[in-house]
């Protein structure tokens, strides 16, 4: 999701590489089918990738998509918590065979882990609703334009950098910022705009996303640095999932809206 992995993450990450701790414990692919079992890492405080349902088992958009990755390796699925801190160090140690938790793709984290083909997308962007005449962000920056944003989040900050002239309201959290644009009492949201889809389908209102976005991040699957035979198989099951349309299919049923920036296929990776 939309945040950078911290120095310090880095640190310790690449700390279990030098120890020896990836390159010693680290599953081949072919012992994972061997052992019947694949260990996924799913974040379950990221809905609606990852989440506890009422018998507190985790489900969501990571665990449809690692069900079906497990079901094509003939294997059976082991869904393993992990939160933001330790899900790095988990791949590193061999503690899971792969990641997932909105994996964003950068530099400093393939320091320390390598990454699959991408799986989906987030669009960092912004959210009104139609008739509101902005065509990309910078239009936003002007003291008739009131945007609703939630207390703490990254986008805040962004705003206070860019766009020093939009008035800002904070809320508590997403489901009160988006019935205030609903409900007229601001103009736009900023943030990762997927990820919203479930709070923007409980209002009668006709929701626009505006057409350029502030960026776009790839999230892929996350794998130790000496998974070269998992990593080219999840390649090779990302894409087939992508080509029949089977990761669109788990995002809309997961997120209530389609993939806005499809992270498209091809067969050259």
């Amino acid at each position: 999701m939309l945040r950078k992995i911290s120095k310090g993450l880095v640190t310790l990450a690449l700390m279990a590489v030098s120890w020896g701790y990836s390159d010693a414990t680290a599953r081949p692919l072919d012992e994972i089918i061997k052992s019947g079992e694949i260990r996924v890492g799913v974040n379950p405080t990221l809905p609606p990738l990852g989440k506890f349902n009422e018998k507190n088992e985790i489900i969501g958009f990571d665990v449809d998509v690692a069900t079906e990755l497990a079901k094509m390796l003939g294997v059976k699925l082991q869904v393993v918590q992990v939160g933001s801190p330790d899900r790095i160090p988990f791949v590193t140690s061999g503690k899971i065979d792969f990641v997932m938790g909105a994996m964003t793709r950068n530099p400093e984290r393939a320091k320390v882990i390598d990454f699959t083909v991408p799986v989906h997308t987030e669009v960092f962007g912004v959210l009104t609703t139609e008739g509101k005449p902005f065509e990309k962000v910078q239009d936003l920056n002007r003291p008739d334009v009131t945007l609703v944003q939630v207390r703490g989040s990254t986008p805040v900050k962004y705003i206070e950098d860019n766009l020093k002239n939009a008035k800002v309201v904070l809320l508590d959290n997403y489901p009160d910022a988006i019935r205030a644009i609903a409900q007229g009492r601001g103009d736009a949201i900023i943030d990762v705009i997927d990820f919203v889809g479930e709070h923007m389908n409980k209002h009668n209102v006709k929701w626009r996303v505006v057409p350029t976005p502030v960026d776009v991040y790839y999230c892929g699957l996350g794998v130790a640095k000496n998974s070269t035979g998992l990593k080219d198989w999840l390649n090779v099951a990302v894409f087939e999932l992508q080509r029949r349309g089977k990761i669109d299919e788990l995002w809309e049923k997961a997120f209530g809206i389609k993939m806005l920036f499809p992270t498209g296929m091809t067969p050259y990776f």
